[in-house]
């Protein structure tokens, strides 16, 4: 049984894919690493990447070039200065010199070495070839999928891979919901208590403690840096920013100088009834505003859908509890990433696989859990309301103009994160013998639904908005 680590499900990384930027990135260090494993590294002379599917159809427009090259620099997504990555890839492009893996010089000419092609893969639909020729004339390559949430894998290892997984086996190894309610109704524990004791078979409390730390701050500066940069976002359709002007309206002559400060004084801030969904909103796309100018977010499940879960977070502690600290923020992570692994393994988190209902869905499925948990909701209750924000995402088509984690995207982490806050109500309210859907069956649907969805709207930009929109008008 495969077993998937909450800090597998969320990921620090750059903007803004994680199917089509933090996977190709992970994909040349794994690359490099394999290399330098195999003694070809220091014979490496020249190197060439082949894109393919969904990541060359829309690969411009998610940065999958760009991704690359940094991956193939050495810079680390989790690490690297944000104001530093277009130095890194101008050098490059202005150069057609190669630092790699900041150790060697090469050759290299952005326009020639990174070669899209419009064909698909058999495996999956996100698959790269990184070709190396080396001192002895030789060439060598090796081919990885991009599999959604920053995950990659080769073909021929993913079984190998589960089987290594399996020696790691969790105390509480889940599958399915039906398996994850078995153990809470065996040990009479929470579903973050039964997370929590398949995380410490990985690492310490204090290094489980220290990383969703790290985890939220990235959400929280991600939320703040979003809610205070205005102008138009990258790539050419020329967006307008608009969790800067919604913030402006909302938070009045509130003063504060870092994220922490900001939190506690909209906390304090009296929130009228009809402005509970701006605020929402606001905090939801300013994320993904974020995500789109190649910032920093957590993949929750992935890039594209890296709103949702700080936004309902943020709900909970601006809203619904103004005393919420750090045991109610790991609750919710430890949650949210517990469903979105179920969803990982039973379906996909992959646009490019299943359109939006694998990202916005799953993501709204991962908050609406989530917070019924901290709402006091039971662990049946916590299921039904990850069903129920699923439900409601079923068919939801991922078709970006011009390739850009932009329109829809932007606004459908608004949407998820308002669907999961009702999915949330609709659970406590709900006694879950009456439920007819349960969580097993909402996945195997969005499955199913996945394999029958038209190849156009899994995020290649040939249907949908994608198309029917006039870029001339934008």
């Amino acid at each position: 049984m495969e077993c998937i680590s909450v800090f597998d499900m969320l990921k620090i990384g750059v903007g803004p894919s994680s199917s089509h930027t933090l996977g190709p990135w992970r994909a040349a260090e794994r690359w490099i690493a394999e290399l330098k494993e195999g003694g070809n590294f220091q014979k490496v002379e020249a190197v060439k990447i082949h894109v393919y599917g969904s990541l060359s159809l829309t690969g411009k427009g998610h940065a999958t070039d760009l991704a690359i090259l940094l991956g193939l620099s050495g810079a680390d997504p989790e690490y690297v200065p944000i104001e530093d990555i277009q130095g890194i890839v101008d050098a490059i492009k202005t150069d057609c010199i190669l630092n790699f893996n900041g150790e060697k010089s090469l050759d290299f000419n952005c326009e020639e070495g990174i070669v899209f092609h419009r064909d698909f893969l058999p495996f999956h639909a996100n698959g790269l070839t990184f070709e190396a020729t080396l001192s002895s004339g030789e060439s060598i390559s090796e081919t990885y999928y991009s599999i959604g949430g920053g995950f990659v894998v080769k073909e021929e290892l993913t079984h190998a891979k589960e089987n290594l997984q399996t020696l790691k086996t969790f105390p509480f190894p889940t599958q399915k919901g039906t398996e994850l309610l078995a153990y809470c109704h065996q040990e009479d524990k929470s579903i973050s208590e039964i997370v929590l004791e398949n995380e410490r078979s990985l690492r310490s409390d204090e290094e489980i403690d220290r990383e969703l730390q790290r985890v939220w701050n990235t959400m929280l500066e991600c939320m703040y840096t979003g809610c205070h940069t205005e102008g138009n976002l990258p790539g050419g359709l020329n967006v307008r920013r608009r969790a800067f002007d919604t913030h402006q309206k909302l938070k009045g002559d509130i003063a504060y100088n870092s994220p922490q400060e900001w939190l506690e004084a909209i906390r304090k801030t009296e929130v009228k009834f009809r402005q509970i969904l701006k605020w929402v909103s606001c905090f939801a796309i300013a994320v993904n505003e974020v995500n789109a100018a190649l910032g920093r977010v957590v993949t929750a499940p992935t890039n594209g859908s890296a709103g949702v879960i700080p936004a309902v977070l943020m709900y909970y502690m601006v809203i619904e509890n103004h005393d919420a600290g750090f045991d109610e923020i790991k609750r919710f992570l430890l949650v949210a990433g517990e469903i979105g692994s179920i969803f990982k393994k039973g379906a996909t988190i992959s646009a490019a696989m299943g359109g939006c209902q694998a990202e916005i869905g799953v993501s709204s499925a991962m908050a609406a859990g989530a917070l019924t948990e901290l709402l006091g909701g039971n662990p049946d209750q916590v299921l039904v309301a990850a069903e129920i924000a699923m439900e409601h995402h079923l068919g939801l088509t991922c078709d970006p103009i011009a390739g850009l984690v932009q329109v829809p995207c932007i606004e459908r982490n608004s949407m998820g994160a308002i669907k999961a806050i009702n999915a949330a109500e609709l659970a406590l309210e709900t006694d879950p013998k009456n439920v007819k859907v349960p969580l097993d069956k909402v996945v195997n649907t969005m499955w199913e639904t996945a394999k029958d969805m038209n190849s156009k709207y899994k995020e290649t930009s040939e249907g949908g908005l994608a198309v029917g929109v006039n870029l001339s008008d934008c």
